[in-house]
């Protein structure tokens, strides 16, 4: 008999994917009380069902659930399809012992249960059907000996396979011609994927396009590929995903080495050569921050902020999305500094100036994923669920901003909603304040700590959302729960230092596409060791233990904005210290941004989840007057100290303007040189002495390379040294030598 490997690949959670988890309970109920379909197996591998009902339904090879016949009325995936499915999984002796919570997540222990391969299995689920054979699939197994315990199961291997293999016929039988005209328009503009290939925690490949994620549940099967994209643009957004592992597959076999590791991201077609529209618009804004440079952000007025906002515009009109983002944030740093705003950085306004140059430099080595690309700004997604990871408060003396943080678990991705408003005079509201403004109908408070389940939903390039509430019931906000524990591996994490590496070769920042919650991830806690308040730096510091045995650096910056924001976190991680009681206080996870810095593992965090409920320190009261324990400053290595110092001594000089430099800046440039030279950083060094030798010698004009050659050199050189030597070794030399000076 025909086995149909890709019905008995379909766990409860796809099949609550492709439908709904409410079908898919109601078929498992159906069964459980003896209402499931009698089954039986056609030569040509077609499995039918009658149902008690008189329903007929037919699942064909070679055709996805919802293109299979049933005599119902539903259109699409419905109960009926769902039922023979899992009546055929049981059937064979393939029944999973899961089934769908509430949450949409497989749980253990509700179902037959069975042992692939083991002897007796055929009289606990049931010997595979033979050809014409009619099985009543709701009798209740003969209770023979229980199924052993899912612990006790043989670790889960993935089927090694890559979408790759299949080949634009397959792809057009599949998804239809339409649907690949559309996707070659979208390749010939360039697209940047980044890809997941199958592990033993997350067997299923998927791939992460600009504004939807694709996944494969079903090995060598593309009619069961499932999106987040609506229903309008699956097919083009299945091939689009299907050529990037072909693009990646192709990249792998050019590597000079056979034990390299596999590329996890790559760009797909797109422009060879800038357009003269696109060429430009990128030199307009290059001129604008060569303005800047020149003449600092103390002499930039409104007139000036109006020509950056063009800029912008004209930056996004020819689709080069990345450098109109720097642009917008230029803008941004300009109108907080005019507003004495906490939002401006020196030291962000330097860097900034610095990635539109880095881009312009590095577009001829891979145009795509430097300038961005043609997506469309916002992608509809079909209904999604949404779990809050916290939020985080900004804002200017002129307004305030809220970034809520969600998990999107069936894509494997962080993404971000923001809301801004504009602030009348007089007003001045902390994050608690904001915590009671009403967002998609629910406290801003709520929201941050909610599972939102919503039918409009749109998706852009930067991992930024737009929910809507639309009709009624269309969007809905319940509490979280427990909803945490329950996200997939590649956003719960339970190894730090593993997800870390498994990260893979990544650009330098100036350069690498510009996404939001990029590195938005929940930490699972093992233990909390230490709590420590910096006063110096205003920076609160705890150090967490991961279930591995990872030591966590968790850091958080004070925000004037949200005063009583570190006690409240202090609070929330010293709870289990405080003797509560039957352990009341536990931390449980903590969410944030996770990344490496000065060769530690250091999460920036936005909410904690205790055994109490889940604190968001921005929204948090208090006025920040909690006596904190002290800790000891760590003092930085001598490379971090010398590269962060000479960055500052050019964040100086571009704050100010090369042409009205002050004495003490000069004065700190040329210690900058002197320190990197000791310290063994000599490229460094020779390139802030050409920076001192050109303002002196040329003036401020020449020196506009050579300060752009420096900030670029200094920034890289210092991401690198603090992601650690092990995380270095991971940069293509070729995007190190596109940035390079000269």
């Amino acid at each position: 008999m025909t086995v149909r490997t890709d019905l008995l690949a379909l766990t409860p959670r796809t099949l609550a994917s492709l439908a709904n988890k409410g079908l898919v309970k109601r078929a498992e109920k159906d069964l459980t009380a003896g209402s499931g379909p009698l089954v039986t197996v056609t030569a040509d591998g077609t499995v039918r069902g009658h149902f008690p009902d008189g329903t007929e339904t037919a699942l064909p090879p070679g055709r996805s659930l919802d293109t299979t016949d049933c005599a119902c009325a539903a259109t699409g995936v419905c109960r009926h399809r769902i039922g023979l499915v899992l009546a055929y999984q049981r059937d064979t002796g393939a029944g999973a012992d899961a089934g769908v919570d509430g949450d949409g997540v497989e749980n253990a222990g509700q179902g037959d249960g069975s042992a692939s391969g083991a002897e007796g299995t055929a009289a606990a689920v049931g010997a595979p059907t033979p050809v014409g054979t009619l099985t009543p699939a709701s009798k209740p197994a003969p209770a023979t000996s229980p199924a052993p315990a899912l612990a006790q199961a043989p670790p889960n291997t993935p089927t090694v396979w890559s979408p790759a293999e299949f080949d634009d016929d397959a792809l057009a039988a599949a998804l239809g011609r339409p649907a690949l005209v559309a996707a070659r328009r979208t390749r010939d503009r360039g697209y940047v994927a980044r890809l997941h290939r199958p592990t033993p925690d997350d067997p299923e490949p998927r791939v992460e396009l600009p504004t939807c994620t694709v996944r494969f549940p079903v090995p060598h099967e593309l009619g069961y590929a499932l999106t987040d994209a609506s229903a309008a643009l699956r097919g083009e957004v299945v091939a689009l995903a299907v050529w990037a592992f072909r693009a990646a597959d192709e990249a792998r076999t050019g590597q000079a080495h056979a034990d390299a590791p596999p590329v996890t991201e790559v760009s797909v077609g797109g422009r060879t050569e800038t357009t003269e529209r696109a060429d430009e618009a990128l030199r307009t804004a290059l001129a604008l921050a060569d303005d800047l440079l020149l003449e600092g952000v103390q002499q930039a007025g409104p007139v000036f902020a109006g020509s950056l906002a063009r800029a912008r515009e004209s930056l996004t009109a020819a689709s080069l999305h990345w450098p109109a983002g720097a642009v917008a944030e230029l803008r941004e740093q300009i109108d907080a500094y005019a507003a004495r705003g906490t939002h401006y950085e020196a030291e962000r306004f330097a860097v900034l100036l610095a990635e539109l140059h880095a881009r312009h430099r590095a577009a001829a080595h891979d145009p795509v994923g430097v300038l961005g690309t043609k997506e469309a700004p916002e992608t509809p997604l079909r209904r999604v669920r949404l779990v809050a990871l916290g939020c985080r408060i900004g804002g200017t003396a002129a307004d305030r901003s809220a970034e809520t943080y969600f998990a999107h678990a069936e894509a494997g991705i962080a993404l971000v909603l923001r809301k801004r408003w504009d602030l009348t005079e007089g007003q001045s509201p902390t994050g608690h304040e904001l915590s009671a403004r009403r967002l998609l109908g629910s406290p801003l408070r709520s929201l941050a700590t909610a599972n939102v389940v919503s039918e409009h939903t749109s998706r852009a390039a930067d991992r930024t959302v737009a929910i809507s509430r639309g009709r009624i019931a269309a969007t809905s906000v319940t509490p979280l729960g427990s909803a945490w524990r329950d996200l997939p591996g590649s956003l719960l994490i339970r190894d730090t230092a593993a997800h870390l590496r498994a990260a893979g070769e990544r650009p330098p920042r100036l350069i690498r596409p510009r996404v939001a919650a990029d590195s938005v991830r929940v930490v699972e806690v093992a233990a909390v060791e230490s709590i420590g308040y910096d006063p110096a730096a205003q920076r609160l510091e705890a150090v967490v233990r991961d279930p591995a045995g990872n030591e966590v650096l968790v850091s958080a910056a004070y925000n004037p904005l949200s005063p009583g924001g570190l006690d409240a976190l202090a609070a929330a991680l010293g709870a289990e210290d405080e003797g509560q009681g039957q352990g009341q206080g536990q931390v449980h996870c903590i969410s944030g941004m996770l990344h490496r810095a000065h060769g530690r593992i250091v999460l920036d965090p936005l909410a904690v989840l205790t055994s109490q409920g889940v604190t968001v320190p921005d929204l948090a009261p208090g006025t920040g007057d909690t006596t904190l324990t002290t800790s000891t400053p760590r003092r930085s290595d001598p490379i971090t100290a010398a590269l962060t110092s000479a960055l500052t001594a050019l964040a100086q000089a571009a704050h100010q303007g090369l042409r009205h430099l002050t004495a003490p800046t000069r004065t700190h440039l040329t210690e900058s040189t002197t320190t990197l030279q000791r310290t063994g950083l000599h490229t460094a060094a020779h390139l802030v002495r050409t920076l001192n030798t050109t303002l002196d010698h040329e003036g401020a004009t020449a020196a506009v390379s050579a300060w752009v050659d420096a900030q670029i050199h200094l920034t890289t050189s210092l991401e690198l040294h603090a992601e650690g030597a092990e995380e270095t070794t991971r940069l293509p030399s070729t995007d190190a030598a596109q940035v390079a000076p000269g």
